[in-house]
């Protein structure tokens, strides 16, 4: 088992982990988790944590990463008396680390939480970082928090759950934190096809450069931002297609947003990144950006209309800041 130390909690990475896992210090624990979750990773957790806990199950798809979501764990944890001396734990991807998170950093003012992440989108984006949120009104994470887990542990046995897609949501990730911060991973990348790498060693690569980042920028007021490149327009474009019949995966929408987002740079290697890129993200098509004006007028980062991007200088150096007229897109 690894471990990445940081400022105020630690994540542990590994196969068969959980059996690892501390909280004889809560008397009340609460497990939230995605009602579809297949029944193999409730029983595994189950399994090697000997706890007892309440369940709280939702739908964990973006849709569903609501207000009405949280009042339903806010409303379960006040009827069951939770209290400043319990803990949540959040089992699941994306949605359950962002959702869960969340609500425990709201309910009486905060109450601890525990990230458990199954998919390798939450093992190297959400569970960490200490950003916990909610959709609002058809837009992206327009409502949250920060606060941190107490700790996240990171059971690598979870990836033999995973289909395609969800391997590829992920892993776009880890492209992104290869572009933005360290050319040498990204040539390692780029080397190779997605599923011919040793995955504890690029998620265990990923997590230590997005630890350094946040640790230096912890409230997202500076250098954070260069983690949003390719999440401007990603992020729109998930909005864009959350209320359409059509669905699209996290990790395509932030590599159509980092394909779309190359076009206000001047990296030099920025054709390589988008042939790689394409060879797996299969049929990406850009949306045209006239549709995607709505959802980039509600960006956190943004000030009037000025639409603020996070733009690749080149391969391992990426500048923030950078605003675009929303006319000029």
């Amino acid at each position: 088992m690894k471990s990445i130390i940081c400022e105020n909690y630690k994540i542990f990475i590994g196969e068969n982990i959980l059996r690892n896992v501390q909280l004889d210090s809560y008397k009340k624990i609460c497990l939230l988790t995605d009602k579809n979750q297949k029944n193999n990773i409730l029983d595994y957790f189950l399994k090697e944590i000997k706890s007892e806990f309440d369940i709280i199950e939702i739908e964990s798809s973006e849709i569903n990463k609501n207000i009405s979501s949280a009042l339903n764990i806010w409303n379960f944890l006040s009827q069951n008396n939770y209290n400043k001396n319990s803990l949540l734990i959040n089992l699941g991807g994306g949605v359950i680390c962002d959702v869960g998170g969340f609500c425990a950093s709201t309910f009486k003012r905060g109450i601890d939480f525990l990230n458990i992440p199954t998919t390798l989108l939450s093992m190297v984006d959400a569970s960490i970082g200490g950003k916990n949120g909610i959709n609002f009104l058809g837009f992206k994470n327009q409502i949250g928090t920060f606060k941190n887990p107490i700790s996240v542990y990171i059971d690598t046995n979870f990836l033999n759950t995973l289909e395609t897609n969800q391997w590829l949501s992920g892993y776009v990730e880890i492209v992104k934190s290869a572009l933005i911060y360290d050319s040498d991973f990204w040539t390692l990348l780029s080397s190779k096809f997605y599923k011919d790498h040793n995955i504890n060693e690029i998620i265990f690569k990923s997590l230590n450069i997005k630890k350094e980042i946040v640790e230096k920028d912890p409230f997202d007021k500076g250098q954070r931002k260069i983690l949003n490149f390719g999440h401007t327009i990603g992020h729109a474009i998930e909005s864009f297609y959350l209320n359409k019949k059509k669905k699209i995966t996290h990790g395509k929408a932030i590599a159509m947003g980092i394909i779309m987002e190359l076009k206000y740079s001047r990296a030099r290697k920025k054709n390589e990144i988008i042939k790689y890129i394409k060879s797996i993200y299969n049929e990406i098509e850009e949306v045209d950006i006239n549709h995607l004006i709505k959802y980039l007028k509600h960006d956190k980062k943004n000030q009037d209309s000025l639409i603020n991007f996070s733009i690749l200088k080149e391969i391992g150096k990426c500048d923030f800041n950078n605003y675009i007229n929303i006319y000029d897109l």
